[in-house]
């Protein structure tokens, strides 16, 4: 049976309780939890110097006072940019990721990701070889920089539709393939998400957020947990009763998956999108406890 470690993705805390001492305490006290997985929103690369190295300082501090332990981080939804058009701005997002691996692994982090990345509509249709490539190469260079700064592996999200990279079963596997040929510096794995998949491939496969799991749960040391409801990809939605009564994901069903998969260990981060709505954003904590109370007597 695979180690499981469970948490919360901390993109619900961005613009509401950005500043460390605030999430770190909600986690421990509020939800009752110990792993968090950082998000970029929280503290960008190309913020000055002198304000990285604060609130990294603060980072630890909070942690450390609220036993918070910070095993992975990510970036943010649309940092997908190093497969851009204009090789300029592909270079930039190159760097930025590069300072985010400084960053995750000053705050005790042992691994980061992103979504691996997105053609434009043209580069699509025109030039998806020169482009993915490209993508290839800038995460070789990343995972090089990587080891240096200090951390064991990168993982990339797989997604949902054939404009972003690894929106299948058989692609993902055949981007895994082309990294381990390269022979990357430390591993680059994969993040999994029960949110995502192809659900039009042709392949139910694809579309089955469990299926995902059995097969890559063994080079997936994240998996982020969103209540997806019936028929309906991207929901993200918490694991509230509301939810829940017509969601496909429950706890039981994604632990046999990952033990099904061989997985030795693997941490799990409950990541439900909040959007700045009411009733939504007076409701978090209270969707978030009952999301822990829904996981909690398995994991």
């Amino acid at each position: 049976m695979a180690k499981i470690n469970f948490g919360v993705h901390l993109g619900f805390a961005v613009n509401r309780w950005p500043q460390p001492d605030d999430w770190a305490r909600l986690l421990s006290e509020e939800l009752g939890l110990k792993h968090a997985q950082f998000c970029s929103d929280l503290l960008q690369p190309n913020f000055p110097e002198e304000v990285i190295d604060e609130q990294v300082g603060r980072i630890n501090e909070s942690c450390n006072e609220f036993g918070i332990e910070i095993l992975h981080t990510f970036t943010s939804q649309r940092w997908m940019y190093s497969g851009h058009p204009d090789k300029e701005i592909s270079d930039y997002w190159l760097w930025w990721l590069q300072r985010f691996s400084e960053i995750s692994a000053d705050i005790g982090a042992v691994s980061t990701g992103s979504r691996l990345g997105i053609y434009s509509v043209n580069d699509f249709e025109k030039r998806k070889d020169l482009i993915f490539n490209r993508i290839i190469d800038n995460w070789l260079k990343w995972a090089e920089y990587s080891k240096k700064a200090g951390l064991d592996c990168l993982t990339f999200e797989h997604m949902s539709i054939p404009r972003e990279l690894a929106e299948t079963i058989t692609e993902t596997r055949r981007i895994l393939d082309v990294f381990k040929r390269k022979d990357p510096a430390i591993p680059i794995l994969l993040c999994l998400d029960t949110d995502q998949g192809n659900a039009h491939s042709g392949n139910p496969k694809d579309g089955d957020p469990y299926e995902w799991i059995r097969a890559f749960g063994r080079e997936a040391p994240v998996l982020q947990l969103k209540q997806r409801i019936r028929g309906n990809v991207s929901s993200g939605k918490p694991f509230t009763s509301e939810f829940n009564k017509d969601g496909i994901i429950a706890p039981d069903k994604v632990l046999e998956a990952i033990d099904s998969s061989g997985a030795r260990e693997m941490t799990l981060y409950m990541e439900p999108s909040f959007r700045e709505r009411l009733p939504h954003d007076n409701n978090v904590i209270r969707d978030l406890k009952e999301s822990v109370d829904f996981w909690k007597d398995v994991v």
